[in-house]
């Protein structure tokens, strides 16, 4: 496959912005023509060799972040909200949109949030009468989609919460719970194991931290540790949800058990030790499990969080989701970029490992886009502990591109050079470009369709 080429001409615009340079001034320090510099800003050259060591060497600017994968997500987040019917007319060419990702992305963003108030404007249309009376009112997106976007923006990377939880984790030595009860206790806040269904319970007019004692040992530790980062980083957490602006209270409240939820995997992980362990055993989750006492869950979704800025590790994608087929989690540090409403392609091996339970199910993958992937998916189920209660059962997905496949223990054994080893996956149907798809759910909306009463295949038409 062909080396893809690098255009990050906003993200070179943004460094020198940053710097305080002017275009004649970034240019000489990075070796390059004032005209060469401004067709690589305006994406019209892609950045060099040469200006990718320069931007290191002269500016220590940590490289990777030129391909942080914002152009792939906010173009793979057009072509969702372009795939609403209302724009089914007017469908942009995917080199259009790629190019307004890449040379405008504030403007892609207001785009897809005004799309988001739109959506919420016509499923609240019987309150429509009520907003427009109101001199305040406008349309924003909803708490848990802008939460969502939060963490989707920051490659679920939050440095400062990162490094406080691994601050914590280092001063705990080898014994984190423990030393868990031991801070919630100098907090003021006594730790008791209740037969409950809530996994976790603050009594705050007695002091008390109630932890369900039917949970299994990673859950309690994993809420043990949520609950210190609520009782002793509240100042950090804050002045986090500071800087993201929030639109409402409940966006602001949901994000902080998601900043809390974020501090306990990355104590329960810390980064270097955590990453140090995963190269040693090239991401075996099962060994990782073993050895830090977390969830098979717990271990993948904290993989596709080691994107530490001159300390990254392999970039993956993570997602969960449901019987139904619905993603209730998505992460994603790669160019893959997971259907923001409704489900995944059906012909991705997650949705199989249903089927198979306890198992690791192995997926080579490549998507329209041409890019490769090596996909790990298993099954997980979630007891409440006792007789009568529902079991929740969900599948979990971890991949990466192929050409990491070398630091995975997944990959051995798979032919990775065989073109027909890889099979074709989408992202969702209305915006995949494949015009055979046995498992199409629903036409493309970019494409016309031929329908022939004298034939019938697998589909009721043809793709054009």
């Amino acid at each position: 496959m062909a080396t893809q080429k690098l255009y990050a001409g906003a993200k070179l615009r943004e460094q020198r912005l940053k710097i305080g340079h002017t275009q004649k001034e970034f240019a000489g320090r990075l070796g390059v023509s004032l005209p060469y510099l401004n067709q690589m800003e305006n994406n019209n050259r892609p950045v060099s060799t040469t200006v990718v060591l320069a931007l290191a060497f002269e500016f220590g600017m940590d490289v990777t972040e030129l391909s942080s994968g914002d152009t792939e997500r906010l173009t793979s987040d057009m072509q969702e909200v372009l795939a609403d019917p209302i724009f089914a007319a007017d469908m942009p060419a995917l080199a259009d949109l790629r190019l307004a990702a890449s040379n405008a992305p504030g403007l892609a963003r207001a785009f897809i949030a005004l799309h988001q108030g739109y959506r919420q404007a016509h499923e609240r249309l019987a309150f429509l009468d009520e907003a427009l009376g109101r001199e305040d009112a406008r349309p924003t997106p909803s708490p848990w989609e802008e939460v969502r976007d939060f963490f989707h923006y920051c490659d679920n990377y939050i440095d400062a919460v990162d490094r406080a939880a691994e601050h914590f984790a280092a001063r705990a030595g080898g014994d984190i719970r423990a030393f868990a009860v031991e801070t919630l206790v100098a907090s003021g806040l006594s730790v008791a194991y209740t037969d409950m269904d809530a996994l976790r319970l603050v009594d705050r007019t007695r002091g008390e931290v109630h932890i369900s004692s039917r949970a299994p040992a990673q859950t309690q530790t994993f809420q043990l540790l949520l609950q210190v980062a609520l009782a002793q980083n509240n100042t950090l957490l804050e002045a986090t949800l500071d800087l993201a602006r929030f639109h409402s209270p409940a966006a602001r409240e949901i994000a902080k058990i998601g900043l809390a939820n974020y501090f306990a995997g990355a104590a329960l992980l810390p980064y270097a030790v955590f990453q140090a362990r995963a190269q040693d055993c090239r991401h075996d989750l099962e060994v990782l499990s073993q050895q830090f006492g977390a969830s098979i869950e717990q271990i993948a979704h904290r993989l596709a969080t080691l994107q530490r800025p001159g300390a990254k590790g392999v970039p993956f994608f993570f997602v969960r989701v449901d019987q139904a087929g619905t993603i209730t989690k998505r992460h994603s540090a790669t160019r893959l970029q997971f259907a923001r409403f409704g489900g995944a392609c059906p012909l991705w091996n997650v949705h199989r490992a249903f089927e198979t339970p306890s198992q690791f199910l192995r997926q080579l993958a490549e998507t329209p886009d041409g890019v490769r992937y090596i996909s790990i998916a298993r099954d997980i189920s979630k007891s409440a502990g006792r007789f009568g209660a529902p079991t929740r059962r969900f599948a979990l997905a971890l991949g990466c591109e192929v050409r990491h496949a070398s630091q995975l223990v997944y990959a051995d054994g798979l032919d990775l050079s065989t073109d027909s080893a890889f099979e074709p996956i989408g992202i969702s149907c209305r915006i995949c470009v494949r015009t055979e798809c046995h498992q199409r759910s629903v036409p493309p909306l970019e494409r016309n369709l031929v329908v022939d009463p004298d034939r019938r295949d697998v589909l009721p038409y043809r793709v054009d």
